[in-house]
C-alpha cells in the first residue's frame, strides 16, 4: 500500500487537525436534508419511495415499503447456522449487559407526611436506524433493539436501506428477528428519518430515534430533534490507544487498522512514550494493511486522520486522551486498571492486551453505539436510559404546608409571581 502511519510528538499539530475533524461546514448539506424532510412532511410514503429512487436507485411503491413476514422467513433460509450461534450468544450478553442499567422507580417518605419519588417509565415508541444498502450491520442490530427491549419499550420500529433489488440484507433481518423487532421499513437517509419523526400512512411516527448512519442521516436527526427526541449526534469512528513497552506492536497496529476500514474519516490514535515501540508500530501498520481488503478507505483514514504521537511519559498520554475524548480507548499498558483511575473522557475503553475494540463491536455486552468526535465528554454510550423518561412526584400534607409555606410564599413574591404565592396562602389559611 506504501502509506505509513506518521510519528509526531506530542506539540505536533496533527494531534489537533485530528482531535478537531469533525469541526466541517455542512451547510450545502443541511439545506437538502431539510428539503427532503418537507417533501416527507407533505407527501409522506411518496416522497419517501422518490427519494429511495433518487439516491439508492431502488423502486418501491409505498406497498412494498414495509418487510413481509415472507421476506423474514427467507432470510432465514439465507444465513448459515454459525451466524445464528454467533447471533444468539452476542444476544445473550448484551441483555445480560444491559439489565444490570435497569432503575426501578423510587418514593421516599420525609416529615410532616411528605413523599418524594421518581416514576421511571420506558417511552411508548422509538425508531431505530441500521445502516444497509451495500453494508451489512446485524450488530447494529442488536446494540439498539436490546437496551430498547430491556427497557420495556412497548413499539420499535426499525428502517433500513434496502439494496438496488429492495430487499434488506438476510443477516440484518435476521438479527431483527432475533432480538424481536417485528416492524421493519426499506427505507434510509433523511427521508426515513423523517417518515419516523413525522409519521406517514405506512409509517406511525415515533417517540425517539436512534442509531448511526451517514452525514444525510445524522443532520435529519439534528433537524427533528425537538418533533421527536434522539440519541446523539454520531460522526466518524475513532480509535485512540494507550501503549507503553509491554505492548504488542502486531496487537496495535491490528486495532488501529480495525478502525480504519470504518470509513475514510475514521481517526486513529497511537500515543505512546516508547519510540521504539512507535517504529514497531508503524512498520506493522503498513505490513497489514497490505493483506486487507479495504485499501483505499484504509490509506485514506491513515493519511488523513492518523498518527502516532511520541508522549513525554504516560502521564502526558492520559492528558492528551481526555482531551480527544475518544469513542474507543484501548489501554495497552503493563497495569491497564490503575491507568483506568486517569481516564476522564471515553465512550468505551478496553483494559488490557487482549481487549480489542471488536470484542465490544460484537460480542462483549456494553453497547457499542458510541459518543465521536469529543462528546463523550458529555454523552454516554448508548443504553437502557436511553428509552426511560423520568416523573417527579411531590406529595406534601397540610401539616408540611404550614411549616414551609412562608418559605415559598417568599420566594414566589422575590420572583414577582404573586399568584404563586396565594396557591399556597390560601392553603395555610385556617378555615
Amino acid at each position: 500500500m506504501g502509506v505509513e502511519l506518521t510519528i509526531v510528538n506530542a506539540a505536533d499539530p496533527a494531534l489537533e487537525r485530528i482531535m478537531n475533524r469533525n469541526n466541517q461546514e455542512h451547510e450545502a448539506i443541511a439545506a437538502q436534508v431539510t428539503g427532503i424532510i418537507a417533501a416527507v412532511k407533505a407527501d409522506g410514503d411518496s416522497a419517501v419511495c422518490r427519494f429511495s429512487s433518487r439516491f439508492g436507485g431502488v423502486e418501491l411503491s409505498p406497498g412494498e415499503l414495509k418487510v413481509t413476514p415472507e421476506e423474514k422467513e427467507k432470510a432465514y433460509q439465507q444465513v448459515d447456522n454459525d451466524f445464528i450461534a454467533a447471533i444468539r450468544l452476542a444476544l445473550n450478553n448484551i441483555t445480560a449487559f444491559h439489565r444490570r442499567q435497569l432503575r426501578p422507580s423510587w418514593f421516599e417518605p420525609g416529615g410532616q407526611g411528605v413523599i418524594l419519588g421518581q416514576l421511571v417509565r420506558p417511552l411508548n415508541r422509538v425508531g431505530i436506524y441500521v445502516p444497509g444498502g451495500k453494508a451489512t450491520y446485524p450488530s447494529s442490530v442488536l446494540m439498539n433493539a436490546v437496551p430498547a427491549k430491556v427497557a420495556g419499550v412497548k413499539e420499535i420500529c426499525m428502517v433500513s436501506p434496502p439494496d438496488i433489488a429492495g430487499t434488506i440484507n438476510p443477516y440484518t433481518l435476521v438479527a431483527a428477528a432475533e432480538a424481536g423487532v417485528e416492524e421493519i421499513y426499506k427505507m434510509g437517509g433523511a427521508q426515513a428519518i423523517a417518515a419516523l419523526a413525522y409519521g406517514t400512512a405506512t409509517v406511525p411516527k415515533v417517540d425517539k430515534i436512534t442509531g448511526p448512519g451517514n452525514i444525510y442521516v445524522t443532520l435529519a436527526k439534528q433537524q427533528v430533534y425537538g418533533q421527536v427526541d434522539i440519541d446523539m449526534l454520531a460522526g466518524p469512528s475513532e480509535v485512540l490507544v494507550i501503549a507503553d513497552d509491554t505492548a504488542n506492536p502486531v496487537f496495535a497496529a491490528a486495532d488501529l487498522l480495525s478502525q480504519a476500514e470504518h470509513d475514510e474519516l475514521s481517526a486513529v490514535v497511537l500515543l505512546t512514550p516508547s519510540v521504539e515501540l512507535a517504529r514497531r508500530v508503524q512498520a506493522e501498520v503498513n505490513k497489514q494493511a497490505d493483506l486487507l481488503p479495504r485499501q483505499q478507505i484504509i490509506q485514506h483514514s491513515l493519511s488523513n486522520h492518523g498518527v502516532i504521537v511520541i508522549t513525554e511519559d504516560l502521564e502526558q498520554a492520559f492528558d492528551l486522551a481526555n482531551r480527544f475524548a475518544p469513542e474507543h480507548l484501548e489501554l495497552m499498558i503493563s497495569d491497564p486498571f490503575q491507568g483506568l483511575s486517569r481516564v476522564e473522557n471515553a465512550g468505551s475503553v478496553f483494559l488490557g492486551h487482549y481487549s480489542p475494540e471488536p470484542v465490544g463491536d460484537y460480542l462483549a455486552g456494553p453497547n457499542h453505539v458510541l459518543p465521536t468526535g469529543g462528546t463523550a465528554r458529555f454523552y454516554s454510550p448508548l443504553g437502557v436510559d436511553t428509552f426511560m423518561k423520568k416523573t417527579s412526584l411531590i406529595s406534601y400534607t397540610r401539616l408540611a404546608i404550614d411549616e414551609v409555606g412562608g418559605d415559598i410564599i417568599k420566594l414566589a413574591e422575590i420572583e414577582g409571581l404573586a399568584a404563586h404565592a396565594n396557591a399556597v396562602r390560601l392553603r395555610m389559611q385556617k378555615s
